[in-house]
């Protein structure tokens, strides 16, 4: 279906997956210039690495993080921590422009007064892909998720309350949000495999930034 990019209001196409989930068509597009320097400068403080998961397999996916706490996965298990491991230092802060978007983003999709203290920062590959999860490592899961698309395309999943469900394919482009919370926060999520490709500005990676407040 062809969709004008904004409403005539200025604000993102907004586009329902069920009670509780929208995708934002193009809503991070202002915000370009501000979330790419952003990531650089971020990731320079604290490189993206490959993480293994608590069975031992490294995942495809590069990560980092920023906010008072990060997301890792290792032998011990998935969990929050307030410093990086490989570094010993505290992650880099959340960017004040990130705030902000969060923020709008999740108003638009029914949630007001989301603040984010967490953001795990994606990179995605050619063949990196993320398999169906539940967000359940966060304390309070009466707060959305806001996860932002950057670089290439990719194939989003957004299955169910059980790992059975039928998962739904939603493409993403540079710049879409996903906004779930309420009766969706916990529904199964994972990407497919990315496929080649060349981004003008990303060249051939995808970015995807998942904000959420973890503590």
């Amino acid at each position: 279906m062809t969709m004008d990019l904004f409403e005539p209001d200025g604000s993102a196409q907004r586009e329902s997956l069920g009670p509780g989930a929208f995708v934002l068509r193009r809503g991070a597009l202002p915000d370009e210039a501000a979330l790419l320097s952003a990531v650089h400068e971020l990731l320079a403080r604290a490189p993206l690495r490959h993480m293994v998961t608590p069975g031992g397999r490294p995942m495809s996916v590069a990560t980092s993080n920023c906010g008072a706490l990060g997301w890792v996965s290792d032998l011990a298990g998935y969990r929050y921590v307030d410093r990086d491991p490989r570094s010993g230092l505290a992650w880099p802060s959340l960017p004040a422009s990130w705030l902000r978007l969060a923020g709008r983003a999740a108003a638009e999709a029914g949630f007001e007064g989301f603040i984010p203290d967490a953001c795990l920062i994606n990179r995605y590959e050619p063949g990196a892909r993320l398999s169906l999860h539940q967000d359940r490592d966060e304390r309070d899961h009466t707060a959305p998720i806001v996860s932002v698309s950057l670089g290439l395309p990719a194939v989003f999943l957004f299955g169910g309350l059980a790992r059975t469900d039928r998962a739904t394919r939603v493409p993403l482009a540079h710049g879409d949000i996903v906004v779930w919370g309420g009766p969706a926060r916990l529904r199964y999520h994972g990407v497919l495999p990315l496929q080649p490709g060349h981004h003008p500005l990303l060249g051939n990676y995808r970015i995807n930034l998942t904000l959420r407040r973890a503590g």
